[in-house]
């Protein structure tokens, strides 16, 4: 099976009380991920407060991972402020093992496709890795519309894959207009996945599977199923209408905070982030809490 089709987690990161990356609770993380049944692991991503994380900090974290993931893939999130150092950095990708790259443009500069295309393609041909190109307009202000990322395939022979983010399900059958079966076409965002899938893509870079990894594996596998034609459709909508409050703390600009709350109430994670993020408070964490409170409450209806 092709490494990009089945769920597979955009980790988060979490930190000791000094501020360092607490690689114990990251290994023990990425192994309860694979063993629920996720096929492999995205870390460095914007979930995993790739941003903060200095360079050093992410070959560590890479190390973990992959020492971890044994057979399964690590594909870590390559963005930077410039081109050289996201090439840098997924030349470190390739050295420590990782099975392919997860390509983002810039953090801060949006711009015309001509430059884009530039760094893009310097950061795909940085190594011989198969690379994933991640497009989230909403969160990047960079829009890789399907012509584009079929440009960018057409050129690149390691280019296998696309995360689409941009909320709309519509790129899904755009892109395989564009390209047939050439590339793999992923769900980034959460709160889409069922439709996703309808549409055609495979895989799944998921966000609330750092705190429900069996739900999640359920979730796209009914959904795969029910396409196909021969699932338990009823139990999909169920399944999905319970997992959508949830879901739905991916797609807000706190997700981080929101999904590392979620991950600290099952019992898997804590609260903590990095500046400039800080810990929800207030009437916005009571807000969050009522929200995962009563998807745990009900949860016991599903899963008796």
């Amino acid at each position: 099976m092709s490494m990009w089709h089945g769920v597979i987690p955009a980790i988060t990161t979490r930190f000791n009380h000094d501020g360092s990356v607490d690689h114990g609770f990251l290994a023990e993380h990425c192994a309860w991920m694979l063993d629920a049944g996720c096929v492999g692991i995205v870390p460095l991503g914007s979930l995993g407060e790739g941003a903060t994380l200095s360079t050093a900090e992410k070959q560590a974290i890479l190390q973990t991972c992959v020492k971890v993931a044994g057979s399964n893939p690590v594909i870590p999130g390559i963005a930077a402020l410039s081109t050289a150092e996201a090439c840098q950095m997924a030349q470190i990708a390739a050295a420590e093992g990782c099975s392919g790259l997860m390509v983002l443009p810039p953090y801060l500069y949006s711009t015309d496709w001509r430059e884009m295309q530039a760094h893009m393609s310097a950061v795909i041909s940085a190594t011989e890795l198969p690379v994933m190109i991640y497009n989230n307009p909403v969160a990047y202000r960079t829009d890789f519309v399907p012509s584009q990322i079929a440009e960018l395939a057409q050129r690149h022979a390691n280019v296998q894959a696309v995360k689409e983010s941009s909320t709309d399900v519509r790129r899904v059958t755009a892109i395989r207009a564009e390209l047939g079966q050439r590339l793999e076409i992923l769900v980034g965002v959460d709160d889409a996945i069922v439709e996703g899938i309808a549409a055609g893509a495979v895989g799944w870079i998921a966000g609330l599977v750092n705190a429900f990894p069996h739900e999640s594996v359920e979730l796209f596998q009914l959904a795969q199923a029910v396409t196909a034609g021969h699932g338990d459709r009823a139990r999909l909508e169920a399944l999905y209408a319970w997992f959508l409050p949830l879901l739905r703390l991916d797609t807000v600009p706190k997700f981080v905070q929101l999904i590392k709350l979620t991950q600290a109430m099952v019992g898997m994670g804590s609260e903590t982030v990095r500046a400039p993020r800080l810990e929800l408070v207030g009437a916005e964490r009571e807000a969050a809490v009522s929200v995962i409170e009563q998807a745990l409450a009900r949860r016991q209806e599903l899963w008796p």
